[in-house]
């Protein structure tokens, strides 16, 4: 599999990541395992995962498999922190939290340090420069080598990475912002990716398959072993099942009847190859649907069909995004 580099940085990931939402809920060890074997096998290298997926239980299950079946050497491992079970306040980037969850989510991955650590989301009733310290002291006490943010609005990532660049003392690059981007939701191309670009911030693209929704198999009904079909995760991919969304999935399936491939490959590619994007974090269910997945590596679209698919998917952004002085 192609190799990028994340970001502005010497670190090279991947081009397709191995997510694990549902690892330690949904997905048990067996699938985990063979999941993780195939991703390796197909030279991928960055797993992302957080510290609140399955309560902590993905992470400790990816730091059951490390050790018994992949080096821990050939991977990239991206964990996230910031997320918090409170009612009151669903998202903690206080200094103290932070540093507590990053030595929590070592124990539970069996590492003494991550690759990519990530502020899972922004928290406005902390200081940025306190949450941006944590990140610093991550990378100078060892127990990450990078940092990133995630679900960061344009003016948080812009400043955020502006402080990291143009503030006294030692500072950690922001590597990576990871953020939802697919056919479907596109807009993070407003501001976010604008800034990411400007500041030298790899695009990690959360749900690249619009939830699922992309494959195609909720074009006539829902399949019972589907997401969709799941209690606790039908709400999640209940916004993509609208007319707005139907009409970009006929169009992705019409491109891959023509291209001789799959909605999902079709849908995969556009966002894999979309300017700032280093790798799209993709979710499986079994083997066998990651590794149909990982065929996308062949596939490259062709100019027409990725300007066919960006015209009937295109947010509709105006005012100040466009050039002004024409409206």
């Amino acid at each position: 599999m192609e190799q990028r580099h994340l970001g502005r940085t010497g670190l090279r990931v991947s081009r397709i990541g191995l997510g694990t939402l549902t690892w330690g809920r949904d997905t048990g060890e067996h699938d985990a395992a063979e999941q993780l074997k195939a991703f390796w096998e197909a030279g991928g290298t960055l797993v992302d995962t957080a510290d609140v997926y399955g309560g902590g239980e993905a992470e400790y299950l990816l730091g059951q498999l490390v050790e018994r079946l992949v080096p821990r050497q050939d991977l990239v491992i991206a964990t996230k922190a910031g997320s918090v079970r409170d009612p009151d306040r669903r998202f903690d980037g206080s200094r103290g939290h932070l540093l507590a969850a990053l030595d929590a989510s070592l124990a539970r991955l069996g590492t003494e340090y991550v690759d990519l650590w990530q502020v899972h989301a922004f928290d406005p009733d902390t200081p940025l420069e306190e949450t941006l310290q944590a990140l610093d002291i991550s990378v100078s006490s060892g127990r990450a080598r990078y940092a990133g943010v995630s679900n960061f609005c344009g003016w948080q990532l812009a400043k955020a990475g502006t402080w990291q660049l143009a503030a006294p003392g030692p500072r950690t690059r922001l590597a990576s912002t990871q953020m939802e981007y697919s056919l479907l939701q596109r807009g993070v191309e407003r501001e976010v990716l604008p800034a990411a670009l400007d500041l030298g911030i790899g695009l990690l693209p959360s749900s690249p398959l619009g939830r699922g929704v992309l494959t195609g198999k909720y074009r006539t009904a829902v399949p019972a072993d589907s997401r969709g079909a799941s209690e606790h995760m039908a709400p999640f991919v209940e916004p993509y099942l609208d007319d707005a969304a139907a009409r970009i999935v006929d169009a992705v399936a019409t491109a891959a009847d023509g291209l001789a491939s799959t909605p999902l490959a079709v849908a995969l590619a556009w966002v894999r190859d979309r300017p700032g994007v280093v790798a799209p974090i993709l979710g499986a269910r079994n083997a066998q649907q990651l590794t149909a997945a990982l065929s996308v590596e062949a596939l490259s679209l062709p100019d027409e069909i990725c300007q066919a698919l960006d015209d009937v998917s295109a947010p509709v952004h105006r005012y100040p995004d466009q050039d002004w002085s024409t409206l």
